[in-house]
């Protein structure tokens, strides 16, 4: 079984057991006020595998399924090891939601939930990989390189946006996270990246 299926296997059985228990949300999320005065840091953790309804679950991990397999594969030929593909989804998960947690250790009603920042990070480390490699959105074929700008576009929206208690400046972190953690570990990342986006 891949690492890949096991992230979501745990991650549908966490979330859809908390959509019917409220409480079980509020105790996993990211909440920087509550985690500032408790130290509850564990919820740069547990927030990824909460989601906000199965719309939020069903996006991040049918990404996850289709994207994680490759970038695991890749991480395990280009940089030596597919333990560094867990390693890269736990930092999407913890780096991409410092930011908001200095901005908002002293506000009581900012919290988010999701695995977006870690999702994003194996979007854009599979662009690294296969620019031009072909995804199926409900039987569309595109792009994966296509997949990421408009997976940035909408998360750029939904940031101004606001108001579900998700965090999507996350996915921006992350896919800078999964842009540069490929290529620290493995600099010859980058001009593989570039012969790949130039000869299609």
């Amino acid at each position: 079984m891949s690492i890949t299926l096991i992230i979501v296997i745990i991650t549908c059985l966490v979330s859809i057991t908390a959509f019917n228990r409220p409480g079980d949300i509020d105790k996993l999320s990211f909440w920087p006020y509550q985690m500032h005065r408790s130290n509850e840091y564990y919820r740069f953790l547990t927030s990824g595998l909460v989601h906000r309804d199965f719309i939020h679950l069903f996006f991040n991990m049918i990404t996850l399924f289709f994207m994680g397999d490759a970038v695991e594969q890749f991480f395990t030929v280009m940089l030596g090891s597919k333990w560094y593909y867990p390693l890269m989804y736990v930092l999407g998960l913890v780096l991409p939601d410092m930011f908001n947690f200095f901005k908002h250790k002293n506000n009581s009603h900012w919290s988010s939930i999701g695995a977006s920042g870690a999702v994003s990070a194996v979007v854009f480390s599979c662009v690294l990989f296969a620019p031009w490699q072909t995804i199926y959105v409900f039987i569309i074929p595109i792009w994966f390189i296509l997949y990421a700008v408009l997976f940035l576009i909408y998360s750029v929206y939904m940031s101004r946006r606001g108001g579900d208690g998700i965090d999507h400046t996350a996915h921006f972190y992350g896919a800078l996270l999964g842009l540069i953690f490929p290529i620290v570990i493995n600099p010859q990342v980058l001009p593989f990246f570039l012969n790949r986006l130039l000869n299609p």
